[in-house]
């Protein structure tokens, strides 16, 4: 009876509950917790299992977008220009959050994380710019792979994307046929991993709040408001967007809009809203056609959210460690963010927070032990960003799509 009343309660409440408590259990119990011996390793085996996957996950997911899904997307022009619109709101998305985060957490003092930091372990420090780049493109990818070197692995997963789109197409399908079964095993692991979440969670924050009290609350509190901010900031950016170009008349957006954002606030899903976003398209009088090559388009690419998302949560994971990103690190956390945004699309919410975060803060050297913690917390934010995103989806749809009967615009007002 017990185990159906649990298995009913949806796994982001799971996973928020158990982080309530073990951030209560740690605080209560202190430092010299009986306890803690065992729930530090319990922690640690769930997510070295959990960052197992993540370097083969993002090589296979970036070849199969890249090589697969953008050659099949860019088959009309309007899709070229959409694509091409994406890169460029995605790319002031990552710029946002990169701003936002700097703003909210670059002077971000928190009594109490001292013993946090100290159990994270040394950041190595940077070696010279020249190096640096030298070691971006891999002599050696499996070893690049190995040793953790994300940037890498990205690098060389776009230059196979690329080369297979000018191969003959039945032997990159192979290819891409191949990576694309290791993704689905990868992710039928990541899931595995996620099923414990609420264990794993529960024993990092009682072992984080043993250690720094409630300090630990106060910063997911700080990226719960970022986030939420961003998002508002989002949205409200594209309705002023819609307004300017005066291609529909604002009020008329503003409802057709209204059902997407609905359905996009309760799901958390793009991908549900895409079937309010279509008539909310027809009844602004655009073109079926278009629309209904764009929509899809931007359901599967274009997460306005995201680059700022993952900017927002890498810097608050900086800050939490106590680690000073600088000017280049910062680029290439809003480089890697717009990238990373191909690499979630069509993923869970849970598994897609892994594949697309860990990876970049990873790649600027911040640990991410601590990086479940904001998944717990991570529901309501999520409501305001898929918002935005369906907002931003028909806005951008709105731009690039004609108008096929004009006057119906003009009658929703």
């Amino acid at each position: 009876m017990t185990a159906r009343i649990v298995s009913r309660v949806p796994a982001s409440v799971r996973v928020l509950i158990a982080l309530l408590a073990g951030l209560v259990g740690g605080y209560l119990a202190g430092p010299d917790a009986p306890v803690l011996p065992i729930l530090q390793p319990i922690g640690g085996l769930w997510l070295d299992a959990l960052r197992m996957p993540i370097i083969p996950l993002v090589f296979a997911l970036i070849v199969t977008g890249i090589a697969g899904g953008a050659a099949e997307g860019g088959s009309t022009a309007v899709a070229r220009r959409a694509i091409a619109t994406f890169a460029l709101f995605l790319s002031l998305s990552a710029l946002f959050g990169v701003t936002l985060g700097s703003a909210m957490f670059g002077g971000w003092k928190v009594a109490g994380l001292e013993e946090v930091r100290a159990g994270a372990g040394t950041v190595p420090a940077l070696p010279p710019t020249g190096e640096v780049l030298r070691q971006l493109l891999p002599a050696n990818p499996i070893a690049a792979a190995a040793g953790g070197a994300i940037v890498s692995v990205v690098i060389f997963a776009l230059f196979l994307a690329l080369a297979l789109r000018r191969i003959d197409p039945a032997r990159a399908a192979a290819v891409t046929g191949v990576l694309r079964g290791l993704a689905d095993a990868l992710l039928v692991i990541i899931g595995w991993v996620l099923l414990l979440a609420p264990i794993g969670v529960f024993a990092l924050a009682f072992d984080v709040a043993a250690r720094s009290g409630l300090a630990v609350g106060t910063v997911l509190a700080w990226y719960v408001a970022a986030r939420v901010i961003g998002g508002v900031v989002l949205l409200s950016a594209f309705v002023v967007l819609v307004a300017m170009t005066r291609r529909v008349r604002l009020g008329a957006f503003l409802r057709a809009a209204v059902p997407a954002q609905s359905v996009a606030f309760s799901t958390q899903s793009s991908l549900a809203a895409l079937p309010a976003m279509l008539a909310g398209s027809a009844r602004l009088g655009l073109d079926e056609r278009q629309s209904g090559t764009v929509l899809p388009l931007a359901v599967a690419l274009f997460r306005i959210s995201a680059p700022t998302a993952i900017s927002l949560a890498v810097l608050a994971l900086a800050r939490l460690n106590g680690i000073e990103l600088g000017v280049a690190q910062l680029a290439l956390v809003a480089v890697l963010a717009v990238v990373n945004n191909l690499v979630i699309a069509g993923l869970p919410n849970q598994i897609s927070f892994f594949a697309a975060y860990a990876p970049v803060a990873i790649a600027v050297g911040v640990p991410v032990e601590l990086l479940p913690l904001f998944l717990a917390v991570d529901t309501v934010p999520d409501m305001a960003a898929t918002t935005a995103n369906v907002t931003a989806d028909l806005a951008v749809t709105t731009l690039l799509a004609e108008r096929k009967v004009p006057e119906l615009a003009e009658r929703a007002v």
